[in-house]
Parts: C-alpha cells; sequence; structure tokens
C-alpha cells in the first residue's frame, strides 16, 4: 500500500471514530483532512487501482454514514428548538395570568 492509499485509509478511519464519537468539530477538520487525500491518492501515479477503488469505496461508505447521522441530528436538534419555542410561548402565556 503506498503512502497516499495509506493516508486515505488512516483520514477515513480517523473520521469513523470522529462520528462514532459524535465529535463535530473533529469531523470538520477531518473532512478536510479526507479531501486533501483523496486529491493526493488520485494525483498519485503510483496508486495501485484496485487498491484506491477500495479505499474509496469504503470513504464513500462512510460519508453515506455520516450524512445520515447528520441529518439524524439535525433533526433532533430541530425538535429541540421547537420545543424550546412552545415553552417560551406557554411561559409568555402564564405570565399573562399573573
Amino acid at each position: 500500500m503506498n503512502a497516499a492509499v495509506l493516508q486515505l485509509q488512516q483520514s477515513g478511519t480517523a473520521l469513523r471514530e470522529a462520528l462514532e464519537n459524535q465529535d463535530w468539530e473533529a469531523i470538520g477538520a477531518l473532512d478536510m483532512q479526507c479531501r486533501q487525500a483523496v486529491d493526493q491518492a488520485l494525483a498519485d501515479p503510483h496508486s495501485a487501482a484496485d487498491e484506491l477503488r477500495e479505499k474509496m469505496q469504503e470513504l464513500l461508505d462512510l460519508y453515506r454514514d455520516l450524512v445520515a447521522s447528520c441529518q439524524s441530528e439535525q433533526q433532533r436538534i430541530a425538535s429541540e428548538l421547537v420545543q424550546i419555542q412552545q415553552s417560551k410561548k406557554n411561559a409568555k402565556i402564564y405570565q399573562l395570568f399573573e
């Protein structure tokens, strides 16, 4: 495995760990690192095509998981915001009757 493909694998592994820990700040930084690793792997003429294809597929699967997780987190936060807005509205109504 050449250095570019190894970097791609390491970046993907770190990104998956950050996703499992829901470390969104780390995910942002690792996303950039993965993009750079992909660019390097694609530009490296010594990359083995089969190995690169396998690692790229693994990364694609990881990004699918990441998008699904982000959507789920977005829905959770949206639900919390709706609850907060409803609580504020109820508090205002309660204050009118005091």
